[in-house]
């Protein structure tokens, strides 16, 4: 192994001969002084619990993460960015993270560990609650996309059907047309679909968070929601007599109410993990020969009777206390109080994964007072960091490498996405993170002294305005131009002042995020050159990446492709420089210089080659367009992983990288990105 890893980033010629094993002994060295380093500033030998690494970082669990001096590791040469995330002390190096792992653990005299036990020793660091949190996440991370996408639906037809229209007489849409009226019938069924129905969505995600069988997660969730059951919105409306004789179940020595559980949260959570224990103790009990009779029997059954029996009737009463807890404090007398401080502090929750609460709390408030008076200070939380990152831009405007970074995270943010305009620009320099803060914390508290509540979850930043409820538009509205103003002044007054700001006040210092794009190596010979797209699917600016890493250009400038066949093709001609023996990261050198890095998928490496098969091997000269890799879509995300793949020209502090496309459609062999040598 250690062989094939001092030959996995040789470099190459201008003939694309490889470089003589003298040459590349020089290669690993030219790494030991800053891994010396990094072994000190970690804490050293002893404070490494484990360490292992991916395509792009050294991904180390200390014993003492305070024992780490994280600004002097961001001053070595080598390192591009530092973060920590669920237990593990993140050092990004970029794609020569290989050569630099082998120098690392050779002079510290330890060794190395695979991703799993990395992962493992980390989450004993972890305490429970942080344990919590990041299984909170990892449930309702894979539900997002359904819960936004059914925000914008109900808001569209709460545009259609609430709002009195002055151009129609003061009718709404709905009542002047019969077309708009038929829209907003239809628009029903996909809303229905996901909030009422949240619960099987819930109970799939932790089965296959937690790796059991997900059609049994699925199979539950259902009998949560079945028709046969009184819905659960009709409750509160129903009497104890009526329930006593229609709604419930008579075994002769108990009865049990056959109440159904649409939109809660708590119940399908409860019910969700008690099916998972059991399948995974009958999966260790019950022979082989006939587990696959008796262990979803014996899951499923016990499990649908103590959660409509037990968990059911628990996991209700808890998310109704918690959400008569979180409503009384947004409408008590000192609800401003509560709305400064929430919204002040939403954006660090984000930084820590805690905001993953906030959307299993206004699942219940909308379930228990059909609306919520939490989300509007979340949207509001988002457009006051995109208006402070739209302060910084204005700052350093014709900063043209920031601005790579800068204005896509602007638009992101505003559109609901904040990671990366917290992590690529506001979090670097600091005093427009506290702005953002400050502006977030004085809107919350404006909309929430006013009442302003949302129907509906999901619709962040700007477009979020749609999930407020039509009475209180004009509020909403102007709360977000105080989200809006008050970060964009407050960025520039810090800026100048130096309040907040140690590394970029006015004509004393250079941008950092400028330091981590300078070119290290000149280029080789003048370039003007497109590069293809790799795969064929769907088109996203590199913001779009899920992964901060990528998204806020640490690893350089580029795009992301959402693939929709399992093939990577050769985006230029050239000779591959990295082949991962997880095969799911490539890189390419081509005939000019440039360097291509292409990512399939979020955390593959896990996978450890499961589902991807090479078609080339390092060293290999390859032509544009030739197939690459080969790789099993569905079977990669059946198994949890995002198949997102960003396209990195990993050397871009050397060239302008612009874009040819910014979205769309795009096939192999399409040009999405031109690059081009600096005058």
């Amino acid at each position: 192994m250690k062989t094939f890893y001092n030959k996995l980033f040789n470099r190459y010629d201008k003939n694309i001969e490889l470089v003589p094993t003298s040459e590349r002994r020089k290669v690993m060295g030219k790494f030991e002084k800053d891994a010396k380093s990094l072994i000190d500033l970690v804490g050293g030998k002893d404070n490494i619990a484990a360490v292992t690494h991916c395509a792009t970082r050294m991904r180390f669990v200390l014993n003492d993460p305070k024992k780490a001096n994280q600004p002097a590791i961001e001053e070595l040469d080598a390192v591009r960015g530092i973060f920590t995330n669920a237990g593990q002390f993140q050092v990004i190096i970029g794609n020569e993270v290989p050569s630099f792992y082998q120098e690392f653990v050779s002079l510290a005299g330890i060794e190395g560990g695979s991703k799993e036990d990395v992962k493992a020793v980390a989450k004993q660091n972890q305490k429970f609650f942080q344990r919590a949190i990041t299984v909170l996440a990892e449930i309702f991370t894979p539900l997002l996309p359904a819960i936004i996408v059914g925000g914008l639906i109900l808001g569209f037809r709460n545009v259609l059907e609430a709002v009195p229209m002055g151009w129609l007489d003061g009718k709404t849409i709905t009542e002047s047309s019969v077309f708009w009226n038929g829209v907003n019938s239809f628009l029903w069924l996909p809303g229905e679909a996901i909030f009422h129905f949240l619960p099987v969505g819930i109970t799939w995600s932790i089965t296959r968070k937690m790796k059991t069988t997900e059609i049994l997660g699925i199979v539950l969730g259902i009998t949560l929601v079945s028709p046969q059951l009184l819905n659960a919105y009709a409750v509160n409306s129903t009497t104890a007599a009526e329930i006593a004789q229609n709604w419930t179940w008579d075994f002769g020595f108990f009865t049990m109410e056959k109440i159904g559980y649409q939109a809660q949260v708590i119940p399908a959570m409860l019910a969700g993990f008690l099916l998972v224990y059991l399948e995974r103790f009958f999966r260790k009990h019950i022979p082989e020969a006939v587990s696959m009779i008796f262990v979803p029997f014996f899951s499923l059954i016990p499990t649908i009777l103590a959660a409509h029996l037990i968990l059911g009737p628990i996991g209700w009463h808890i998310g109704s206390a918690i959400s008569t807890v979180v409503n009384a404090g947004l409408t008590s007398s000192v609800n401003w109080l509560f709305g400064a401080v929430f919204g002040a502090l939403y954006a660090p929750l984000v930084i820590t994964g805690l905001h993953h609460t906030t959307l299993a709390i206004d699942s219940q408030l909308i379930a228990d007072f059909k609306s919520t008076n939490l989300w509007p200070m979340i949207c509001l939380s988002n457009i006051a960091q995109g208006a402070a990152v739209l302060a910084v831009v204005f700052a350093h405007r014709g900063n043209k490498k920031e601005e790579q970074v800068s204005v896509p995270s602007v638009i992101s943010a505003w559109l609901g996405v904040t990671e990366p305009a917290m992590f690529g620009i506001n979090l670097k320099y600091m005093y427009p993170f506290v702005a953002a803060m400050i502006g977030s914390g004085l809107a919350g508290m404006f909309v929430t002294i006013f009442g302003v509540r949302a129907f509906s979850i999901g619709v962040g930043g700007l477009p979020g305005i749609l999930a407020i409820m039509p009475k209180y538009y004009l509020i909403f509205a102007i709360g977000m131009m105080i989200a809006i103003v008050v970060p964009f002044l407050l960025t520039l007054i810090f800026r100048r002042t130096g309040l907040f700001n140690k590394i970029d006040r006015v004509g004393e210092a250079i941008s950092p995020i400028d330091a981590t794009l300078e070119p290290t190596v000149a280029p080789v010979t003048v370039v003007d050159e497109d590069i293809y797209a790799p795969l064929n699917g769907q088109l996203f600016p590199l913001s779009h990446a899920v992964d901060p890493v990528f998204s806020q250009g640490t690893m350089g400038q580029g795009m992301v492709i959402e693939p929709t066949e399992g093939s990577v093709y050769a985006p230029v001609t050239g000779v591959i420089s990295l082949l991962f023996p997880s095969k799911h990261a490539i890189g390419l050198i081509d005939d000019q210089g440039v360097e291509i890095l292409i990512h399939v998928g979020m955390d593959t490496v896990n996978l450890n080659g499961a589902h991807f098969t090479a078609l080339v091997k390092q060293g290999d000269h390859v032509t544009r367009g030739q197939k690459l890799l080969a790789f099993d879509l569905e079977a990669i995300q059946a198994a949890g992983y995002q198949t997102q793949t960003p396209v990195i020209i990993t050397n871009s502090g050397e060239y302008q990288v612009d874009p040819v496309l910014e979205t769309g459609t795009v096939a192999k062999e399409q040009a999405i990105m031109h690059v081009q040598s600096r005058n």
